[in-house]
Protein backbone atom coordinates (compact mmCIF):
# COMPACT_ATOMS: atom_id res chain seq x y z
CA UNK A 1 0.00 0.00 0.00
CA UNK A 2 1.60 3.56 -0.99
CA UNK A 3 -1.60 4.69 0.53
CA UNK A 4 -0.91 7.42 3.66
CA UNK A 5 -2.78 5.51 6.97
CA UNK A 6 -5.76 7.07 8.48
CA UNK A 7 -3.29 8.26 11.69
CA UNK A 8 -1.04 9.87 9.26
CA UNK A 9 -4.14 11.84 7.29
CA UNK A 10 -5.18 13.03 10.07
CA UNK A 11 -2.30 14.34 11.18
CA UNK A 12 -1.08 16.51 8.22
CA UNK A 13 -4.85 17.75 8.75
CA UNK A 14 -4.18 19.01 12.04
CA UNK A 15 -1.12 20.01 11.21
CA UNK A 16 -2.09 22.02 7.71
CA UNK A 17 -5.16 23.60 9.52
CA UNK A 18 -2.66 24.97 12.16
CA UNK A 19 -0.52 26.45 9.72
CA UNK A 20 -3.01 27.84 7.60
CA UNK A 21 -4.60 29.30 10.72
CA UNK A 22 -1.15 31.49 11.09
CA UNK A 23 -1.16 32.17 7.44
CA UNK A 24 -5.02 33.73 7.49
CA UNK A 25 -3.58 37.30 8.70
CA UNK A 26 -1.26 37.77 5.65
CA UNK A 27 -3.27 36.49 3.23
CA UNK A 28 -5.97 39.08 4.92
CA UNK A 29 -3.73 41.49 5.01
CA UNK A 30 -2.90 41.48 1.09
CA UNK A 31 -6.41 41.06 -0.35
CA UNK A 32 -6.58 44.58 -1.58
CA UNK A 33 -3.11 44.04 -3.39
CA UNK A 34 -5.03 41.08 -5.04
CA UNK A 35 -7.84 43.17 -6.43
CA UNK A 36 -5.23 45.90 -7.65
CA UNK A 37 -2.47 43.21 -9.26
CA UNK A 38 -6.26 40.98 -10.49
CA UNK A 39 -4.41 37.95 -9.25
CA UNK A 40 -2.59 36.58 -6.17
CA UNK A 41 0.46 38.30 -4.87
CA UNK A 42 3.46 35.97 -5.46
CA UNK A 43 4.02 36.10 -1.89
CA UNK A 44 0.83 34.39 -1.37
CA UNK A 45 1.34 31.28 -3.47
CA UNK A 46 4.66 30.94 -2.12
CA UNK A 47 3.20 30.72 1.32
CA UNK A 48 0.56 28.15 0.13
CA UNK A 49 3.16 26.00 -1.22
CA UNK A 50 5.03 26.22 2.01
CA UNK A 51 2.37 24.87 4.15
CA UNK A 52 1.48 21.78 1.96
CA UNK A 53 -2.28 23.47 0.56
CA UNK A 54 -1.20 22.50 -2.59
CA UNK A 55 -0.59 19.02 -2.00
CA UNK A 56 -3.21 18.34 -0.10
CA UNK A 57 -5.15 16.35 -2.37
CA UNK A 58 -1.75 15.07 -4.25
CA UNK A 59 -1.45 11.31 -4.24
CA UNK A 60 1.15 10.17 -1.53
CA UNK A 61 4.02 8.52 -4.19
CA UNK A 62 4.20 11.80 -5.30
CA UNK A 63 4.46 13.65 -2.42
CA UNK A 64 1.21 14.44 -1.34
CA UNK A 65 -1.05 14.30 1.59
CA UNK A 66 -3.95 12.86 0.76
CA UNK A 67 -6.24 14.57 2.99
CA UNK A 68 -10.08 13.98 3.02
CA UNK A 69 -11.71 16.05 1.04
CA UNK A 70 -14.06 17.34 4.15
CA UNK A 71 -10.28 18.62 5.45
CA UNK A 72 -9.26 19.81 2.35
CA UNK A 73 -12.74 22.36 1.67
CA UNK A 74 -12.19 23.04 5.68
CA UNK A 75 -9.29 24.98 4.63
CA UNK A 76 -10.75 26.51 2.33
CA UNK A 77 -13.48 27.86 3.92
CA UNK A 78 -10.83 29.17 6.17
CA UNK A 79 -9.06 30.90 3.60
CA UNK A 80 -12.31 32.49 2.40
CA UNK A 81 -13.06 34.48 5.76
CA UNK A 82 -9.74 36.23 4.62
CA UNK A 83 -9.94 36.89 1.10
CA UNK A 84 -12.21 34.87 -1.27
CA UNK A 85 -10.45 35.50 -4.32
CA UNK A 86 -7.56 33.60 -2.60
CA UNK A 87 -9.49 31.13 -1.57
CA UNK A 88 -11.15 30.49 -4.74
CA UNK A 89 -8.24 30.51 -6.96
CA UNK A 90 -6.39 28.61 -4.55
CA UNK A 91 -8.67 26.22 -3.64
CA UNK A 92 -9.24 25.56 -7.77
CA UNK A 93 -5.77 24.97 -8.31
CA UNK A 94 -5.35 23.10 -5.20
CA UNK A 95 -8.35 20.80 -6.10
CA UNK A 96 -6.87 19.54 -9.40
CA UNK A 97 -4.27 17.23 -8.34
CA UNK A 98 -7.32 14.95 -7.67
CA UNK A 99 -8.63 14.78 -10.97
CA UNK A 100 -4.64 14.04 -12.39
CA UNK A 101 -4.41 11.57 -9.90
CA UNK A 102 -7.05 9.67 -11.82
CA UNK A 103 -5.44 10.43 -15.19
CA UNK A 104 -2.93 7.74 -16.97
CA UNK A 105 -0.02 7.38 -13.97
CA UNK A 106 2.31 9.39 -17.11
CA UNK A 107 0.31 12.34 -16.83
CA UNK A 108 0.54 12.14 -13.12
CA UNK A 109 4.61 11.92 -13.05
CA UNK A 110 4.86 14.75 -16.23
CA UNK A 111 3.38 17.16 -14.46
CA UNK A 112 4.32 16.30 -10.20
CA UNK A 113 7.21 13.87 -10.90
CA UNK A 114 10.01 16.66 -10.52
CA UNK A 115 7.94 19.23 -8.30
CA UNK A 116 4.71 18.31 -6.49
CA UNK A 117 4.15 22.17 -6.00
CA UNK A 118 3.10 22.19 -9.72
CA UNK A 119 0.22 24.14 -10.34
CA UNK A 120 -2.45 23.54 -12.50
CA UNK A 121 -5.50 25.80 -13.68
CA UNK A 122 -8.30 24.84 -15.62
CA UNK A 123 -11.28 25.74 -17.73
CA UNK A 124 -13.58 23.15 -18.26
CA UNK A 125 -16.23 24.73 -20.83
CA UNK A 126 -16.43 22.48 -23.82
CA UNK A 127 -15.40 24.96 -26.48
CA UNK A 128 -12.26 23.90 -27.72
CA UNK A 129 -11.86 22.27 -30.74
CA UNK A 130 -10.76 18.97 -31.18
CA UNK A 131 -9.41 16.81 -34.36
CA UNK A 132 -7.96 12.85 -33.73
CA UNK A 133 -4.66 12.22 -34.74
CA UNK A 134 -2.39 9.33 -34.18
CA UNK A 135 -1.65 8.45 -29.96
CA UNK A 136 -3.85 11.52 -29.53
CA UNK A 137 -5.43 14.77 -30.93
CA UNK A 138 -4.93 18.20 -31.94
CA UNK A 139 -6.43 21.00 -29.96
CA UNK A 140 -7.29 24.28 -30.60
CA UNK A 141 -9.52 26.79 -28.59
CA UNK A 142 -10.11 29.97 -26.48
CA UNK A 143 -11.22 29.47 -22.98
CA UNK A 144 -12.49 31.91 -20.40
CA UNK A 145 -12.55 31.73 -16.43
CA UNK A 146 -8.87 29.94 -15.78
CA UNK A 147 -8.57 31.13 -12.53
CA UNK A 148 -4.76 31.32 -10.64
CA UNK A 149 -3.42 30.69 -14.24
CA UNK A 150 -0.90 33.13 -14.44
CA UNK A 151 1.04 31.26 -11.54
CA UNK A 152 0.36 27.64 -13.40
CA UNK A 153 2.59 26.06 -15.76
CA UNK A 154 -0.02 23.21 -17.09
CA UNK A 155 -4.06 24.22 -17.66
CA UNK A 156 -7.16 21.05 -17.82
CA UNK A 157 -9.01 22.47 -20.79
CA UNK A 158 -12.40 20.90 -21.93
CA UNK A 159 -13.49 19.85 -25.19
CA UNK A 160 -15.85 17.74 -27.11
CA UNK A 161 -14.00 14.73 -28.83
CA UNK A 162 -16.22 14.25 -32.69
CA UNK A 163 -18.08 11.07 -32.02
CA UNK A 164 -16.99 10.44 -28.63
CA UNK A 165 -17.76 13.07 -26.07
CA UNK A 166 -16.52 15.18 -23.50
CA UNK A 167 -13.02 15.00 -22.37
CA UNK A 168 -10.57 17.34 -20.12
CA UNK A 169 -7.14 17.78 -22.16
CA UNK A 170 -4.37 18.53 -19.92
CA UNK A 171 -1.67 20.65 -21.91
CA UNK A 172 1.40 22.28 -20.46
CA UNK A 173 2.12 26.01 -20.67
CA UNK A 174 4.70 25.77 -23.80
CA UNK A 175 1.30 25.03 -25.61
CA UNK A 176 -0.87 27.44 -24.65
CA UNK A 177 -0.94 31.54 -23.84
CA UNK A 178 -2.53 33.47 -21.12
CA UNK A 179 -4.51 36.60 -22.15
CA UNK A 180 -4.86 39.08 -19.70
CA UNK A 181 -8.74 39.84 -19.84
CA UNK A 182 -9.98 39.04 -16.02
CA UNK A 183 -11.51 42.85 -15.21
CA UNK A 184 -14.82 42.20 -12.78
CA UNK A 185 -16.65 43.76 -10.81
CA UNK A 186 -16.00 40.84 -7.68
CA UNK A 187 -13.64 38.35 -7.12
CA UNK A 188 -10.67 40.70 -9.08
CA UNK A 189 -7.32 39.02 -7.26
CA UNK A 190 -8.15 35.83 -8.53
CA UNK A 191 -6.41 36.47 -12.25
CA UNK A 192 -8.97 34.38 -13.75
CA UNK A 193 -7.94 35.28 -17.39
CA UNK A 194 -8.22 33.53 -20.53
CA UNK A 195 -6.02 30.25 -22.06
CA UNK A 196 -5.15 30.37 -25.88
CA UNK A 197 -4.56 27.43 -27.61
CA UNK A 198 -3.64 27.01 -31.07
CA UNK A 199 -3.52 23.67 -32.79
CA UNK A 200 -1.56 21.76 -29.66
CA UNK A 201 -0.61 17.85 -29.98
CA UNK A 202 -1.75 16.77 -26.97
CA UNK A 203 -1.15 12.77 -26.21
CA UNK A 204 -4.19 10.19 -25.38
CA UNK A 205 -2.63 10.12 -22.18
CA UNK A 206 -3.01 13.36 -20.84
CA UNK A 207 -6.87 13.30 -21.19
CA UNK A 208 -9.68 12.22 -19.16
CA UNK A 209 -12.68 10.96 -20.03
CA UNK A 210 -15.76 12.57 -18.62
CA UNK A 211 -17.71 8.66 -19.14
CA UNK A 212 -14.51 7.47 -16.62
CA UNK A 213 -15.11 10.40 -14.47
CA UNK A 214 -19.29 9.13 -14.11
CA UNK A 215 -18.34 5.60 -14.08
CA UNK A 216 -15.22 5.62 -11.66
CA UNK A 217 -13.50 3.40 -14.19
CA UNK A 218 -10.09 6.52 -14.30
CA UNK A 219 -6.87 4.56 -15.86
CA UNK A 220 -5.36 6.15 -13.18
CA UNK A 221 -6.69 4.62 -9.88
CA UNK A 222 -5.71 1.11 -8.69
CA UNK A 223 -6.06 -1.13 -6.23
CA UNK A 224 -3.49 0.52 -3.74
CA UNK A 225 -4.49 4.29 -4.80
CA UNK A 226 -5.92 5.62 -1.61
CA UNK A 227 -9.76 5.22 -1.74
CA UNK A 228 -10.51 8.95 -1.31
CA UNK A 229 -9.79 8.55 -5.87
CA UNK A 230 -12.63 6.61 -6.13
CA UNK A 231 -15.14 9.51 -5.22
CA UNK A 232 -16.34 11.20 -8.81
CA UNK A 233 -14.44 13.86 -9.82
CA UNK A 234 -17.45 16.13 -10.36
CA UNK A 235 -18.43 15.57 -6.42
CA UNK A 236 -15.12 17.70 -5.75
CA UNK A 237 -14.71 20.47 -8.50
CA UNK A 238 -18.08 21.98 -8.06
CA UNK A 239 -17.52 22.13 -4.28
CA UNK A 240 -14.26 24.42 -5.05
CA UNK A 241 -16.24 27.20 -6.90
CA UNK A 242 -18.66 27.02 -3.42
CA UNK A 243 -17.02 26.62 -0.84
CA UNK A 244 -15.40 29.64 -0.87
CA UNK A 245 -18.33 31.64 -0.67
CA UNK A 246 -19.22 30.21 2.78
CA UNK A 247 -16.44 31.54 4.44
CA UNK A 248 -17.07 35.20 2.13
CA UNK A 249 -20.46 34.67 3.78
CA UNK A 250 -18.88 34.14 7.56
CA UNK A 251 -16.56 37.28 7.48
CA UNK A 252 -19.79 39.58 6.08
CA UNK A 253 -21.55 38.19 9.48
CA UNK A 254 -18.37 38.63 11.60
CA UNK A 255 -18.03 42.49 10.30
CA UNK A 256 -21.85 43.11 10.50
CA UNK A 257 -21.77 41.99 13.93
CA UNK A 258 -19.33 44.19 14.97
CA UNK A 259 -20.26 47.04 13.04
CA UNK A 260 -23.88 46.72 15.28
CA UNK A 261 -21.89 46.37 18.29
CA UNK A 262 -19.67 49.57 17.91
CA UNK A 263 -20.73 53.54 18.41
CA UNK A 264 -24.54 53.80 17.83
CA UNK A 265 -25.44 56.23 15.35
CA UNK A 266 -28.47 58.09 15.05
CA UNK A 267 -30.38 55.31 13.86
CA UNK A 268 -32.09 53.31 16.13
CA UNK A 269 -32.34 50.40 13.23
CA UNK A 270 -28.18 50.10 13.82
CA UNK A 271 -28.21 48.87 17.16
CA UNK A 272 -27.13 45.47 18.53
CA UNK A 273 -30.28 45.47 20.57
CA UNK A 274 -32.72 46.55 17.60
CA UNK A 275 -34.99 43.39 17.09
CA UNK A 276 -34.68 43.25 13.57
CA UNK A 277 -30.67 43.21 13.42
CA UNK A 278 -30.72 40.13 15.93
CA UNK A 279 -32.98 37.91 13.69
CA UNK A 280 -31.01 38.94 10.49
CA UNK A 281 -27.48 38.07 12.71
CA UNK A 282 -29.40 34.38 14.06
CA UNK A 283 -31.26 33.27 10.45
CA UNK A 284 -27.44 34.31 8.70
CA UNK A 285 -25.63 32.09 11.14
CA UNK A 286 -27.78 29.42 10.97
CA UNK A 287 -28.27 29.44 7.07
CA UNK A 288 -24.10 29.31 7.15
CA UNK A 289 -24.64 26.55 9.85
CA UNK A 290 -26.92 24.36 7.41
CA UNK A 291 -24.68 24.68 4.14
CA UNK A 292 -21.64 23.91 6.14
CA UNK A 293 -22.88 20.98 8.27
CA UNK A 294 -24.62 20.09 4.95
CA UNK A 295 -20.87 20.09 2.45
CA UNK A 296 -19.29 18.10 5.64
CA UNK A 297 -21.71 15.25 6.15
CA UNK A 298 -21.67 14.45 1.77
CA UNK A 299 -18.02 14.61 1.72
CA UNK A 300 -17.33 12.13 4.59
CA UNK A 301 -20.21 10.13 3.68
CA UNK A 302 -18.65 9.88 -0.27
CA UNK A 303 -15.23 9.10 1.34
CA UNK A 304 -16.74 6.49 3.89
CA UNK A 305 -18.51 4.70 1.17
CA UNK A 306 -15.40 4.76 -1.50
CA UNK A 307 -13.13 3.34 2.00
CA UNK A 308 -15.95 0.64 2.34
CA UNK A 309 -16.01 -0.29 -1.53
CA UNK A 310 -18.98 0.69 -1.80
CA UNK A 311 -20.50 3.24 -4.72
CA UNK A 312 -21.99 6.02 -4.00
CA UNK A 313 -25.98 5.73 -4.96
CA UNK A 314 -27.20 8.26 -7.77
CA UNK A 315 -29.38 9.87 -6.52
CA UNK A 316 -27.41 10.79 -3.60
CA UNK A 317 -24.91 11.70 -5.74
CA UNK A 318 -27.47 14.00 -7.58
CA UNK A 319 -28.69 15.14 -4.25
CA UNK A 320 -25.42 16.41 -3.34
CA UNK A 321 -24.40 17.71 -6.71
CA UNK A 322 -28.26 19.99 -6.27
CA UNK A 323 -26.98 20.83 -3.27
CA UNK A 324 -23.62 22.25 -3.70
CA UNK A 325 -24.81 24.62 -6.57
CA UNK A 326 -27.31 26.19 -3.97
CA UNK A 327 -24.20 27.36 -1.50
CA UNK A 328 -23.94 30.36 -3.44
CA UNK A 329 -27.88 31.29 -3.11
CA UNK A 330 -27.79 30.79 0.06
CA UNK A 331 -24.27 33.00 1.20
CA UNK A 332 -25.93 35.56 -0.65
CA UNK A 333 -29.01 35.81 0.82
CA UNK A 334 -26.93 36.12 3.81
CA UNK A 335 -24.74 39.23 2.52
CA UNK A 336 -27.54 40.70 0.40
CA UNK A 337 -29.65 40.61 4.04
CA UNK A 338 -27.03 42.26 5.56
CA UNK A 339 -25.24 44.72 2.97
CA UNK A 340 -28.85 45.90 2.65
CA UNK A 341 -28.93 47.63 6.12
CA UNK A 342 -24.91 47.55 6.50
CA UNK A 343 -25.11 51.34 6.61
CA UNK A 344 -24.07 54.21 3.79
CA UNK A 345 -20.04 53.91 4.84
CA UNK A 346 -20.79 50.07 3.09
CA UNK A 347 -21.07 51.65 -0.43
CA UNK A 348 -17.37 53.69 -0.43
CA UNK A 349 -15.01 51.93 -2.17
CA UNK A 350 -12.70 49.91 0.00
CA UNK A 351 -15.45 48.95 2.43
CA UNK A 352 -15.02 44.64 3.59
CA UNK A 353 -18.33 43.90 4.04
CA UNK A 354 -18.96 45.57 -0.11
CA UNK A 355 -16.46 43.50 -1.26
CA UNK A 356 -17.89 40.30 0.04
CA UNK A 357 -21.57 41.36 -1.79
CA UNK A 358 -19.46 41.70 -4.71
CA UNK A 359 -17.24 38.72 -4.50
CA UNK A 360 -20.52 36.64 -3.65
CA UNK A 361 -22.66 37.94 -6.44
CA UNK A 362 -19.11 37.05 -9.11
CA UNK A 363 -19.16 33.79 -8.15
CA UNK A 364 -23.05 33.15 -8.78
CA UNK A 365 -22.69 33.99 -12.59
CA UNK A 366 -20.39 30.38 -13.01
CA UNK A 367 -22.58 28.31 -14.32
CA UNK A 368 -22.03 25.37 -11.89
CA UNK A 369 -23.79 27.54 -9.01
CA UNK A 370 -26.78 27.74 -11.65
CA UNK A 371 -28.83 25.90 -9.53
CA UNK A 372 -31.99 25.59 -11.96
CA UNK A 373 -30.63 22.21 -13.92
CA UNK A 374 -29.60 20.52 -11.14
CA UNK A 375 -32.77 21.32 -9.11
CA UNK A 376 -34.72 19.95 -11.78
CA UNK A 377 -32.64 16.78 -12.53
CA UNK A 378 -32.97 16.16 -9.41
CA UNK A 379 -36.25 16.52 -8.89
CA UNK A 380 -36.64 14.33 -11.92
CA UNK A 381 -34.68 11.60 -9.92
CA UNK A 382 -37.09 11.91 -6.85
CA UNK A 383 -39.94 11.24 -9.34
CA UNK A 384 -38.43 8.25 -11.10
CA UNK A 385 -36.56 9.71 -13.76
CA UNK A 386 -33.09 9.04 -15.46
CA UNK A 387 -30.18 10.91 -14.48
CA UNK A 388 -29.40 13.37 -17.05
CA UNK A 389 -26.16 15.10 -15.73
CA UNK A 390 -22.61 13.33 -15.59
CA UNK A 391 -20.74 15.98 -13.70
CA UNK A 392 -21.95 14.12 -10.30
Amino acid sequence: MTSSSPHSSASHAASLELRMRDLLPAVRARAPQAKALRRLPDETIADLKAIGFFRALLPHRLGGMELPPAEFFRLQVMLGEACMSTAWAGGIVAVHPFQIALMDRRAQDEVFGADPDTLVSSAYAPVGRVTIAEGGFRLSGRWAWSSGSDHCSWALLGAIVPGEGYRTFLVPRSDYRVEDTWRSMGLEGTGSNDVVVQDAFVPDHRTHRQSDGFRLTNPGVTPESHPMYRIPWGQLFVRTVSCAAIGAAKAALDLYIRAVQGPASNDPTKLAADVDTQRRIAEAANCLDEVEVVMYRNLRQLLDQASAGQEAPMLDRIKFRYQASIVIEKCLSVVDSLFSVAGGRSVYSGSEIQQRFLDLHVARAHIANHPVPFARNFGNALLGGENQDFFV
